[in-house]
């Protein structure tokens, strides 16, 4: 079985006040773009929105689609809880594709690119690495040992690298800015 997991607990601090995953973006919140993507590839079998900062909110105003949502409780203790917390809501899976939130002008072209892939594959553009990622069953034990603010970069050294900028430039969204800018690359692409 192949899952996905979104991964969009973070608080987002460097956007500013407002819920950087609730910010429009071609009239939809941007997190939304995100979980559609995981929802339209129908070789998924399950898709997890890992959920932590807001998560209330995010709740009441997001369209999840078939993904299901799974609030991280202990999300502040960094990355390395909620990439856990969506790798034990799918422990039948023995791979998983892993998406950011933030990433709303990533297809699902880009995430079928990975289907195949083994664990430890990572998309990569331009080669500047970036996500998809795939982890496989070695990776997942991994992850389950994870703590901190790391995520599974180091669980991925010297796995396969996929370009994808063909499909994607792989852009997600730290700050205002960069949504500025990912709204000017998705009118330059319409």
């Amino acid at each position: 079985m192949i899952a996905g997991i979104v991964l969009a607990a973070g608080a987002g601090t460097r956007f500013g006040p407002e819920a950087k995953l609730l910010a429009e973006f071609r009239g939809r919140p941007l997190v939304e773009h995100a979980i559609a993507a995981q929802c339209a590839v129908a070789e998924l079998e399950r898709v997890v929105v890992v959920l932590g900062s807001r998560a209330e909110q995010i709740l009441g105003s997001v369209a999840f689609g078939r993904a299901e949502p799974v609030v991280c409780r202990d999300w502040e203790a960094g990355q390395a809880s909620s990439l856990r917390c969506g790798v034990n809501a799918v422990t039948e899976a023995e791979r998983v594709i892993v998406t950011l939130g933030d990433e709303p002008l990533l297809t699902p072209a880009v995430i079928g690119r990975f289907l195949e892939q083994p664990g430890g594959a990572r998309a990569v553009y331009r080669g500047r690495p970036g996500h998809p990622v795939v982890l496989g069953q070695g990776q997942l034990d991994a992850v389950r040992e994870l703590r901190g603010d790391q995520g599974a970069r180091g669980l991925l050294r010297g796995g396969p690298q996929v370009e994808c900028s063909d499909l994607s430039a792989g852009s997600d969204v730290d700050t205002e800015a960069d949504l500025e800018e990912i709204r000017s690359e998705a009118r330059a692409i319409v």
